[in-house]
């Protein structure tokens, strides 16, 4: 796991187990980027697909659904396609989705070490 990506990890597990959720433009720039660039939030969506793929392959909830947009409440495209990759969201309902998926992550993390 390269920095950025171990950085990120760590923060969103810890907002995981505390059982609440952050945004884009809080966690970027603890690793030096901007959600205002398009280039930075290509970085940011590669780095959290990263993370929740590796969780999934460890039979992990996605654990960047913590990780929402302020104005919608809900997580970036780029989640529900990693998700769709990684077979578990049909591309029907992403609020009943997002919402199922980010209970497991709180009810995984909530309590670890």
């Amino acid at each position: 796991m390269d920095e950025k990506t171990r950085i990120i990890y760590e923060k969103i597990t810890q907002v995981a187990k505390g059982g609440g959720i952050t945004h884009y433009s809080d966690i970027a720039p603890l690793v030096g980027l901007s959600m205002d660039s398009p280039g930075d939030r290509t970085i940011m969506s590669t780095i959290l697909d990263k993370i929740s793929m590796s969780e999934h392959e460890n039979a992990k909830p996605l654990l960047s659904a913590v990780v929402i947009l302020k104005e919608k409440y809900i997580p970036g495209e780029g989640f529900f396609t990693m998700a769709q990759g990684v077979g578990l969201y049909d591309g029907i309902d992403e609020d009943q989705f997002w919402v199922k998926e980010l209970r497991r992550v709180h009810d995984y993390w909530t309590g670890q070490e």
